[in-house]
């Protein structure tokens, strides 16, 4: 009765970290050939997932890595005007703390056992009890959990649900060693998360725990074809960042500047979401958590999603470890209701962030009343 995790994200590996904890043996099956394969993303703003890491018995470690001055806040519109400024106090709680999310998967992996993950096993179907993978190798399981991301394949064997584009596309981009090279940037974008939302654009700049601040610049309301009409050529890092500035006419020239510091990393984002509150028909030996289950607008729910159903689903099976399909359904029932409660206040920023004066309805939602 093998438990078998396709995935080796946050998610999959909560899950085999709280059924480690509990005595059950997992595996989990990762396509990447090895932990370093790739960069892992930026920084996660950790509030609500902290009881799943204490589940796992990792609240300590995670606190060790964390960084509490990532709960500092800026807020601006594009003509400069400061709107809000939160600075944490050192001896502040760490409510929402910040964290890198490599850090966070590399304290996951390494509090399980060695072999428990897989590396190099991309998976393609399953049926009758039998895992395939890309390089022709099979696997038996007893209950299959796609842990598998946005473009999950475990997620066919369940629902018909594809995550669809929302009318938002992202540029990533970046400043490597900001405090040494750009001290006056360093300076204005402080030490957490750093916000200019503007009509139809916004721009986000946050502060790494390697040094390097990630920016994304977002243009709201467009296609999903936006990119290929946008004149950015992605090709050319120089030209491209040129051209950003251009989309930028008539910001601070502030801002701008941040756009023309950053290094050669420029990567074309669209962002998709599965319908808010999907389900599906409770279904012997296969379920799913995290993006797979429930992607959502990237604005702080996401990662902390995933967290919480790899715990909960860990503690369902250890309370029925012979009984999975049992397990499953209770997992699933509170897994819809709290994803579709969290999808719902996401769907409502991202509401917010595509209107016009957004930078305005962002201040009321951080400061009601």
């Amino acid at each position: 009765m093998t438990i078998a995790i396709v995935g080796a994200g946050l998610g999959g590996l909560t899950l085999a970290r709280v059924l480690h904890v509990n005595g059950i043996d997992a595996v989990v099956y990762e396509r990447e050939p090895s932990r370093d394969a790739r960069g892992q993303g930026g920084m996660l703003d950790i509030h609500s997932g902290q009881r799943a890491l204490r589940e796992a018995g990792l609240i300590d470690q995670f606190h060790a890595i964390a960084r509490g001055e990532g709960q500092d806040m800026r807020l601006l519109e594009p003509d400069g005007t400061l709107l809000l400024q939160e600075d944490t106090p050192d001896d502040a709680p760490l409510e929402r703390p910040e964290v890198d999310r490599a850090d966070l998967r590399g304290l996951l992996l390494d509090s399980l056992p060695e072999d428990a993950v897989r590396w190099g096993h991309a998976f393609t179907s399953a049926g009758d009890g039998l895992l395939h993978f890309a390089d022709g190798s099979t696997a038996t399981y007893g209950l299959l959990v796609g842990a598998d991301g946005a473009q999950s394949r475990v997620r066919a064997l369940l629902t018909d649900a594809r995550p669809a584009h929302i009318g938002q596309n992202a540029v990533e981009l970046g400043i490597p060693d900001i405090d040494r090279t750009h001290p006056d940037l360093a300076a204005m974008v402080g030490r957490g998360n750093y916000w200019v939302l503007g009509d139809g654009m916004s721009l986000a700049a946050q502060r790494n725990g390697d040094g390097r601040v990630r920016i994304g610049l977002s243009f709201y309301n467009t296609a999903e074809d936006f990119f290929s009409a946008s004149g950015i050529p992605f090709g050319d890092p120089p030209a491209a960042r040129a051209r950003l500035i251009d989309l930028l006419s008539g910001w601070d020239a502030r801002f701008t500047a941040l756009i023309a510091a950053c290094d050669d990393t420029v990567v074309p984002r669209p962002i998709t979401a599965l319908p808010v509150g999907l389900t599906w028909p409770s279904t012997p030996g296969v379920t799913l958590l995290g993006d797979a289950a429930h992607l959502m607008p990237p604005v702080g729910e996401g990662a902390n999603m995933a967290l919480l159903d790899g715990a909960v689903l860990g503690l369902a099976l250890a309370a029925h470890p012979d009984d999975f399909p049992t397990a499953v359904a209770a997992y699933e029932r509170e897994m819809f209701e709290r994803t579709s409660a969290a999808a719902r206040m996401s769907a409502r920023i991202q509401d917010m962030l595509m209107s016009p004066d957004a930078a305005r309805k962002m201040l009321a939602f951080f400061r009601p009343g």
